[in-house]
């Protein structure tokens, strides 16, 4: 199996936003600032967790207001309480190479679903998957609004011969003219 990994240099994470010229495409990229990734992460923090119920049992979530203020508290809390909670349990997390910080992961939940109204979850069990799912969820949008090193990188695995062992990089800028072109 080889892998081509597709470098593609960009400032921002991008958006889709409306133009109202007529002679322009009804919508146009524009670089999203800081303050619009945090919401976009709030945004989709809530809607995970207004999903949740439907996918574990014992997690219940009254309306959508309700996961907003769930994912406000969330995201607090894992400013706030999640690096204290990592500093006293770091010979835990240690020993158990990293995944102790699943379990802080579902205190931080628990504890944020017990401060919301309209948030019920029944066990601790049910607060650990939830924030597993939600943990994912969040990783992977990281994924798409992260930069690294000034370059997005997507890397596709394409099955080949067991023996095929080769890696190729495409890399991509913009023109001038705002075209993807190959380096």
């Amino acid at each position: 199996m080889s892998g081509v990994t597709l470098s593609v240099p960009y400032r921002k994470p991008l958006l889709i936003t409306r133009v109202s010229e007529k002679n322009r495409p009804r919508f146009a990229l524009k670089e999203a600032s800081a303050m619009t990734r945090y919401l976009i992460r709030w945004i989709v923090t809530a809607l995970t967790v207004l999903a949740v119920p439907h996918l574990i049992s014992g997690v219940y979530v009254d309306s959508l207001g309700t996961a907003l203020a769930l994912a406000l508290v969330l995201a607090l809390l894992n400013v706030l309480l999640k690096p204290l909670l990592v500093l006293v349990t770091l010979p835990f997390t240690l020993l158990s190479f990293g995944l102790f910080l699943f379990v802080i992961n579902g205190i931080v939940f628990w504890i944020s679903a017990q401060w919301v109204s309209g948030v019920r979850v029944e066990s601790f069990g049910a607060a650990f998957l939830a924030s597993l799912v939600v943990s994912i969820v969040s990783g992977m949008l990281s994924l798409t609004l992260k930069r690294e090193e000034g370059k997005v990188r997507w890397v596709f695995e394409k099955s080949q011969s067991k023996n095929d062992n080769s890696n190729e990089t495409i890399e991509l800028e913009k023109d001038q003219g705002g075209k993807w072109r190959q380096v």
